[in-house]
């Protein structure tokens, strides 16, 4: 049996290398398909890119100046509410100071009004002056006192000293005169102080000893380059004083 020569031919099935064929041109074709969109997406997004750019560094640009402004009108209110708070400061200091004003020129317009109507206006003018004396009985066998004091010789100037006063009466079936000191039950007893432009009003309380009957009350002042004495009769005293 003759033997066989091996065959020059080999027999590759057709339909695997159909295949190889396809997937190699559906790729090619993928490939082009992205580069022409990568293309067409460059040409197209890179204009608008550099706009969105633009007007993000406006935007930058923009907000920094808005905080700048910010921070000057802050700035601004805040000094503007200080130099409120320092006017609203400043004028209720001046209101109170008026107020003051205004309450102390009623109280001088009261006391030249009231000083008016106690010295009579056609009464002829004195120099520091007794006005009046009133005593009336307190508790305890004590007496209280008002001695009202005046000048209409200078209206303007003040007048200042010391006021003392003694009662003068009967002790013992003799004559006497308690003083100062005794009334007030204390050695080297200090003078009442006054100091006054148109009136003064001293008040006070004073101890009589017992047995003792009084009748008149002498009344001293001591200023400065002035003294002054004055009687007044006990009964009108102390008819004065509402007794």
């Amino acid at each position: 049996m003759p033997a066989h020569s091996p065959s020059r031919f080999q027999i590759v099935p057709r339909q695997r290398t159909r295949r190889v064929g396809l997937w190699w041109a559906w790729a090619l074709a993928w490939i082009a398909t992205v580069a022409a969109a990568w293309v067409l997406a460059s040409h197209t997004a890179a204009p608008r890119l550099a706009q969105v750019d633009a007007r993000l560094r406006q935007a930058e640009v923009a907000l920094q100046q808005t905080r700048t402004q910010l921070g000057t009108l802050q700035q601004r209110e805040s000094t503007l509410a200080r130099s409120d708070q320092i006017s609203r400061a400043a004028n209720a200091e001046v209101q109170a100071t008026l107020a003051e004003r205004d309450e102390e020129i009623a109280g001088l317009r009261a006391d030249v009004a009231f000083y008016e109507r106690l010295v009579g206006a056609t009464s002829p003018r004195k120099g520091l002056n007794v006005h009046v004396a009133e005593f009336e009985p307190a508790s305890g066998g004590s007496w209280r006192y008002q001695i009202m004091l005046t000048q209409t010789l200078n209206r303007g100037a003040i007048s200042e000293g010391q006021m003392r006063f003694s009662v003068e009466g009967v002790r013992d079936g003799k004559l006497a005169s308690v003083a100062w000191d005794e009334l007030h039950q204390q050695r080297a007893a200090p003078g009442q102080g006054y100091s006054f432009r148109y009136f003064q009003q001293l008040d006070g309380s004073v101890m009589l000893p017992r047995g003792f009957t009084p009748q008149r009350v002498k009344v001293t002042l001591d200023g400065e380059n002035v003294a002054v004495e004055q009687a007044f009769d006990w009964k009108t005293a102390t008819a004065a004083g509402g007794k």
